[in-house]
This record gives structure tokens, C-alpha cells and sequence, in this order.
């Protein structure tokens, strides 16, 4: 297994989500309190399971502000910090908004959220990455986006993006293309979702560091999926569904970073548990179909 596991905060750092039975594993109320409670919690955890990525985001809630109050100098020189910008978050703390995130890719967007981002995490992300690229996003053709973030690069900080959506490998070559600034990429792949494999092999190959995202399909790989095809499967193997399901993707030898999207103390254990068994090709969906399914999960 090559890739390591990392965690991300999606889950944790804000009310609402849309991983399945996400509203039974956070406390009751939610409270800003309750949610940096357990992301210290989950955080330190990981730590000492030996996790050394951490993944967060501008849109993620308060994630950036919870991992930076648990950072430590000791801590910051040993593990490698990955956030995202791109999105707002504008649910105001509440789980059942009816729009949770707004989008927007523009140089104005960057240039309010990168000091942000800083100031939170208490300084800079090791890799900072525009959030959810698709195929219909403008910022691959904005050379001024482009050149301030070739001047973020300049500085060391590892430039990249993050892709979503059925195109996800189209995206992903239009940047390789560039040759330049990006050198990271953080995509969707899960046993349902691999249809950015090869292209994520081209980027790896090109010496970009690679990032597993929704490796358990925000639920839809776990046991709260109920008795689905993968996880009979799963269970006759003798594996819970989510060690399985990360596994396969950490098998993948161009994965550097696998996330773990857990929000409990035993999601986590399990996930850091990961196993795999040779390839799942019978579960592979189309793209659209798999798109189309997560797109329909609600936030809770």
C-alpha cells in the first residue's frame, strides 16, 4: 500500500454536510464549541496514529481556525498542511441552510482568501489549492489568476487545484498543459468513481503531488450504505466497507495522500485500518451516474 492517509475537515468543520448519516455522528446542537471540540479530538487522534496530512478549505467552516488553534510549532515542522480557496462558505452556522457554499474563482477571490487562510492556519498552507476546478470554470485561461499564482509558487508554497464532476480528467490535463503553476492535484476516486485514473497516473508521472478525495464516496462506501453490492462484497472479505474502499484507492500507485473524511473517533480507527482486495471493477459506475447520485445527497 503506498499512499499514507490523510485527514480531512469537510465534515468537521462546519454544521452541515452531505456524507449518509452525517447528522448521527456530530454532537447535539452543533454549537461552534461542540465542532472544535471534536475536531481537536479527531485531530489529535490522527496524530497519534501517526497522520501527518491535514486538509481544509475556505468553505469548510471554521476547519482553517480549528486546525490552526490545534497546531504547535512542534507539530507544524512534522506534518504538511494542504487548504483550498475558491469557495465561501455563507451558511451561517447553520446545518439546513439552503445554500451552504458560493463559488467563485476570480483573482478577487484569491487575494481576499489567501490572507485569510493564513491568519487561520496561523501561517501558510503547505499546498494551496483552487477549490473544485470542473470543466466550466474560467480560472485555466485567467492568465492574471494565473501569474499571482505563480507568485504564491515563488514563494514555496505548492500550488494546485482540486477537481469535481464527471470531467474531472479533461480538467486535470488542461492544467497539466499549462506547465505551470500547478504542480498538486486533489481529485475524486473511489471504487464507483475512476474514471480519473489515468489522467491522474499522467500527473504523478509529471512529478505533481496527488490527493485522494471521497474515497468512501461521502458514505456511500461505508456500512451506513446499508446492504449494498460493495458492502456484501466487503463483508464476505471479512473487511468493513470503508478500510476496503480506502485501501483500494491507496493501492493506487499514483496516490500519494489518501483522506480519511472521518468524524468520529471510530470512523477513524477504521479508516486507518484500510485493506485492500485486488481490483473492483464490478462496481465502477459511469461518471454521470455517479455524479448525478452524489449531487442528489442532502446536506445534514
Amino acid at each position: 500500500m503506498g499512499a499514507r492517509i490523510g485527514l480531512g475537515l469537510a465534515a468537521l468543520g462546519r454544521p452541515g454536510y452531505i456524507n449518509l448519516g452525517h447528522d448521527d455522528d456530530l454532537p447535539a446542537g452543533r454549537a461552534v464549541a461542540d465542532l472544535r471540540q471534536r475536531t481537536h479530538e479527531l485531530l489529535e487522534l490522527a496524530w497519534k496514529a501517526g497522520v501527518r496530512y491535514f486538509d481544509a478549505a475556505r468553505s469548510y467552516g471554521l476547519a482553517e481556525e480549528f486546525l490552526g488553534e490545534w497546531l504547535t510549532p512542534e507539530r507544524r515542522a512534522q506534518l504538511t498542511v494542504g487548504s483550498k480557496w475558491g469557495y465561501t462558505y455563507v451558511a451561517d452556522w447553520q446545518h439546513d441552510a439552503e445554500i451552504h457554499e458560493v463559488k467563485d474563482h476570480a483573482l478577487a477571490t484569491l487575494e481576499r482568501q489567501w490572507p485569510e487562510s493564513v491568519q487561520a492556519l496561523g501561517g501558510p498552507p503547505d499546498f494551496y489549492l483552487v477549490h473544485s476546478l470542473t470543466s466550466d470554470s474560467p480560472a485555466l485561461g485567467d492568465e492574471k489568476l494565473l501569474n499571482r499564482l505563480r507568485e504564491l509558487a515563488e514563494t514555496g508554497v505548492r500550488v494546485g487545484l482540486s477537481t469535481s464532476g464527471p470531467h474531472q480528467a479533461a480538467t486535470l490535463r488542461k492544467a497539466l498543459a499549462l506547465g505551470g503553476p500547478f504542480t498538486a492535484v486533489q481529485s475524486t476516486w473511489n471504487v464507483l468513481e475512476t474514471s480519473a485514473g489515468a489522467a491522474l497516473a499522467e500527473a504523478h508521472d509529471a512529478g505533481w503531488f496527488v490527493v485522494v478525495k471521497e474515497a468512501v464516496a461521502n458514505g456511500r462506501l461505508t456500512a451506513k450504505a446499508g446492504e449494498t453490492p460493495f458492502n456484501v462484497f466487503a463483508r464476505k472479505h471479512g473487511l468493513a466497507p470503508d478500510s476496503l474502499a480506502i485501501g483500494t484507492a491507496a493501492a493506487q500507485p499514483w496516490a500519494d495522500i489518501v483522506l480519511s473524511g472521518a468524524t468520529t473517533a471510530e470512523q477513524l480507527e477504521s479508516n486507518l485500518a484500510s485493506r485492500t482486495d485486488g481490483p473492483l471493477a464490478e462496481f465502477v459506475q459511469q461518471p454521470e451516474e455517479y455524479w448525478t447520485e452524489r449531487s442528489a445527497l442532502p446536506w445534514i
